[in-house]
């Protein structure tokens, strides 16, 4: 067992801080003429945990930064990657460091495959949810579609009024610039790779 002058002494690895969102999230929040408090009440978040994060003396949480991307009508990506880095000439990506997210309901995992620089323009994402799961979204930019191909299970998309059931092997192609969702009414988990072309 080393000693504590030893362990003192011992290299230590750079560890990369977590992503500094506050930034960015007062730079959209004034955009659109937010208060903190009209804020809070649209995101579901406290005004005094809002101001914390805006001055980068606190880290929010997936859950709250999700919640705040939905209140603020912008993509994930545009509150945790405010900095950009050199990209090196063959970038890869490891699995356990492609982003993951979970639905409210905790039943729908996204995993976010598109590289940081498309979002909001072209995103891609490998898609599992679980029986009784739904992802649910609001109406994106006019023009916007998303495509949807299952690749095990089956899925229900709802497009606005429209409501299309899928199983595995077929593909769906329908707006997003009203009210959608896909949802899992099976008994078994789905997977499907879900693309969304914005306009």
């Amino acid at each position: 067992m080393p000693t504590d002058h030893a362990a003192r002494r011992a290299p230590t690895r750079d560890v990369p801080e977590p992503p500094r969102v506050g930034s960015a999230l007062q730079q959209l929040r004034q955009s659109q003429g937010l208060s903190l408090d009209d804020l809070s009440r649209k995101a579901g978040v406290s005004k005094s945990m809002l101001s914390q994060i805006e001055r980068n003396q606190a880290n929010p949480t997936v859950a709250v930064v999700w919640r705040l991307s939905n209140a603020l009508g912008v993509p994930l990506s545009d509150l945790i990657c405010s900095h950009k880095h050199a990209t090196p000439a063959f970038p890869t990506v490891a699995a356990h460091a492609t982003p993951t997210l979970r639905s409210p309901d905790g039943k729908c995992t996204l995993r976010i495959l598109g590289p940081i620089d498309l979002a909001g323009q072209f995103e891609w994402y490998e898609l599992d949810v679980q029986p009784g799961g739904a992802l649910r979204s609001d109406a994106h930019e006019p023009g916007s579609r998303e495509h949807l191909s299952v690749l095990s299970g089956s899925l229900e998309v709802t497009s606005g009024e429209v409501k299309h059931r899928l199983k595995a092997g077929e593909t769906a192609r329908y707006a997003v610039d009203v009210a959608h969702a896909i949802a899992n009414p099976g008994r078994a988990a789905a997977s499907a790779l879900l693309v969304v072309l914005h306009r």
